[in-house]
């Protein structure tokens, strides 16, 4: 089964790209792989702290995951999988495509602002030539009704 990769931060763009993962992947048969990425050098701390504040970090990735994981479950009848790795995003993004070969396709939510569309965006667009697999930059000021009808 072709699944679509969509990574869960914090940036509110990140709602349309899980949107639009869950409906494709609804219309198509496939699955959803929700990754996220904790960043190592948050935890750079005494060993203890450092532990305790991964375990926390884990915890919130998780209670987010729930939230985005009932509505693609309610909404769309898919069932989503969570994935967390620690580490740089781009280089975690690319391991996960190399380690899961149903990951099909890597959905990333741009910002609609005027700094541009995001770093992680920025950054994937220009391995985009690389890449395995196909990239899906979904605008993150799309409304629903325009995602439902594209997708």
């Amino acid at each position: 089964m072709r699944k679509f990769l969509v990574v869960l931060d914090d940036s509110r763009e990140c709602l349309n790209a899980m949107r639009f993962a869950a409906m494709r992947a609804a219309k198509t048969g496939g699955g959803v792989a929700i990754l996220s990425v904790i960043a190592p050098d948050e935890f750079n701390h005494w060993i203890g702290v450092g532990d305790i504040m991964r375990e926390e970090a884990r915890e919130r990735i998780e209670a987010h995951y729930e939230v985005f994981a009932k509505w693609m479950r309610d909404r769309q009848g898919v069932d989503p999988e969570l994935v967390i790795r620690e580490g740089d995003p781009v280089t975690e993004i690319l391991g996960q495509v190399s380690d899961d070969p149903d990951i099909g396709v890597l959905v990333l939510g741009a910002a609609a602002d005027k700094k541009g569309p995001g770093p992680l965006v920025t950054a994937m667009t220009r391995s985009s030539g690389s890449l395995p697999i196909p990239l899906t930059i979904v605008p993150g000021d799309m409304s629903k009704e325009r995602l439902e009808a594209i997708t």
